[in-house]
């Protein structure tokens, strides 16, 4: 579905489309995936088909059926079977490999039922098999396979625990990840001896493969004792469950084997190519906007932050571009990837950290033309909204006090939704069924000296 919104220009549309189009799952996969004859090739390795006598496809995340898709394109009846686990409502059919259905964000028992069969499925492979792992966002919450005498409400109730104190997100992911037996490598260490080609869309800033679905077919560099150290810091020994308690304490006193570290030989047949991230969905801004009569340049990929500060900070660049024709002359199309949070008070409204980014430009660029700021989502879901993100212009606010409404009143309030939706500046796409982060697009048509003072 092609992006919308009531004050979308079809240049701004074009760029918006193109963007999602490139980070597509079955799109990503087809681009970094090829098969001539009976090889399959995949970034710099090469896998003789003739050479295997199985090959199996597993995986898990929201976009894990339309990767599966592609893959069945690709290799057809010699998949021997296989399955993913995808977000409800995200499934697609396929013929080889079956799709399974989990909760995100927070895991449920149909979760550790397919984590099961996953586990089941990679621990069966031989030494002469190919296992293809697809891993997108959610894939987290969607693959999980517990230990004996760790429960899911033992895992609910120690994250549960973790935010409340304050911990970061890398401290919570060094305890999940020695709370499972696929997080952090384990999966890889399951499949092998067998082959392994894993195929990442990145949901993370950077594309760190060891965080990325908390890292199951790659290294993992957290131990025991940094798990420990967690729990310490926090004093958390007395309010653990008692079987994550007494699984972490094991594990720190030597009696259970760690999560497999870079340079474990298990690694030395798997590899992992990432097929779509949100450095793919900039690209492909550029070039359409380029094409677009753009002059359109990449700021930076790893943008995060509060989101109405960045709001001021695209708005900045766009004041540069006006005043001094830098980083780029106008017409110009300046793009940022990332992704921003939002610091929420007490009774937040409706919106999403796209919507609030929006919103803040909206508030610092009013009343100045020749300048649009976009902030989407690509997964086409901003917050628990409907709505993939916002676009506004210097003229965003005075339709809003048209309708009676305040913008400023709107933002401090997080209530950023209705506000766009009242002004036609909701973006619009629907379930995109991929997911790379976000992406702020800063559109220039006219300099500062055009509208003078």
């Amino acid at each position: 579905m092609p992006v919308s919104a009531t004050t979308l220009s079809t240049p701004v549309q074009r760029v918006l489309d193109a963007a999602l189009a490139a980070v597509d799952p079955a799109t990503a996969v087809r681009a970094s995936v090829q098969r001539e004859g009976d090889v399959l090739l995949a970034g710099n390795r090469r896998y003789v088909l003739a050479d295997y006598e199985n090959v199996f496809v597993i995986g898990a995340g929201k976009a894990g059926a339309p990767m599966a898709q592609a893959v069945e394109a690709l290799l057809g009846d010699r998949i021997a079977g296989g399955c993913v686990v995808v977000k409800y409502g995200h499934e697609a059919p396929t013929e080889r490999v079956r799709v399974l259905q989990a909760a995100h964000p927070v895991p449920d028992e149909a979760g550790l039922e397919a984590g099961a069969q996953l586990l089941a499925l990679a621990q069966a492979a031989g030494p002469r098999d190919l296992i293809l792992c697809l891993l997108s966002g959610g894939g987290s919450a969607l693959l999980e396979a517990l230990p004996p005498g760790v429960t899911l409400a033992d895992l609910r109730a120690t994250t549960d625990l973790l935010l409340a104190c304050g911990a970061t997100i890398n401290e919570i992911n060094c305890l999940r990840k020695h709370l499972s037996l696929v997080k952090g490598g384990q999966l890889a260490r399951a499949v092998a001896p067998a082959a392994l080609l894993s195929l990442v869309l990145s949901d993370v800033v950077g594309s760190p493969l060891d965080v990325i679905a908390s890292g199951p077919t790659v290294p993992d560099p957290t131990t025991w004792t940094e798990a420990w150290a967690v729990v310490q810091r926090y004093e958390l020994a007395g309010r653990l469950p008692a079987g994550v308690l007494t699984r972490l304490e094991a594990g720190q006193a030597g009696a259970l084997p760690d999560t497999p570290k870079p340079g474990d030989a298990l690694f030395d047949n798997a590899s992992t190519l990432v097929v779509a991230d949100n450095a793919i969905a900039a690209e492909a801004a550029r070039a359409e906007a380029e094409r677009q009569g753009y002059h359109s340049a990449i700021l930076s990929t790893f943008v995060e932050g509060e989101a109405r500060e960045v709001a001021k900070m695209a708005v900045a660049l766009a004041r540069e571009v006006q005043a001094h024709q830098r980083p780029a002359p106008a017409p110009a199309c300046l793009i940022l990837g990332g992704e921003t949070t939002v610091t929420l008070g007490q009774n937040p409204g409706q919106g999403g950290r796209n919507q609030e980014l929006a919103l803040a430009a909206a508030v610092a660029l009013a009343g100045q033309p020749g300048i649009t700021v976009v902030s989407l989502a690509t997964d086409g879901s901003d917050g628990p909204t409907d709505a993939a993100g916002g676009i506004v212009d210097g003229d965003t606010v005075r339709r809003g006090v048209t309708l009676g409404l305040d913008a400023r009143r709107a933002l401090g309030a997080h209530d950023a939704y209705p506000f766009l939706a009242a002004t036609g500046a909701l973006l619009h796409t629907g379930p995109t069924r991929t997911n790379v982060n976000d992406l702020i697009l800063i559109f220039v048509d006219q300099l500062y000296q055009q509208y003078g003072d």
